[in-house]
């Protein structure tokens, strides 16, 4: 069986805003590439979604995810001064590959 594909990408819950927690993480991919996995959750993409390309399957919830930026301006509203964390496990990775710093 092949093993599916993992990313680290930007994911922020606009469930609740314009602006909502966000943190940079490691998703899996699903094999069509229309739905993403993380901490256990499904996220299918959405087709026109107004500020947002996922929902998530469990609740409805929209989300913002995509790749991040190599300057660290992810965020749709970079006026917000919410944090954006950094899983444990993807830190180092993300700092160096993506950052190059």
């Amino acid at each position: 069986m092949p093993k599916l594909q993992t990313r680290i990408m930007y994911i922020e819950d606009k469930s609740e805003g314009f602006n909502g927690p966000a943190r940079i993480g490691r998703v899996t991919l699903s094999k069509t590439g229309r739905s993403v996995h993380y901490q256990g959750r499904t996220f299918r993409k959405a087709g026109g979604g107004y500020k947002y390309n996922y929902i998530a399957e469990d609740n409805g919830a929209h989300f913002w995810i995509s790749g991040p930026r190599r300057d660290g301006a992810d965020r749709l509203y970079p006026k917000s001064r919410m944090p954006v964390e950094i899983d444990a496990d993807v830190a180092d990775e993300y700092w160096r590959d993506i950052r190059s710093k």
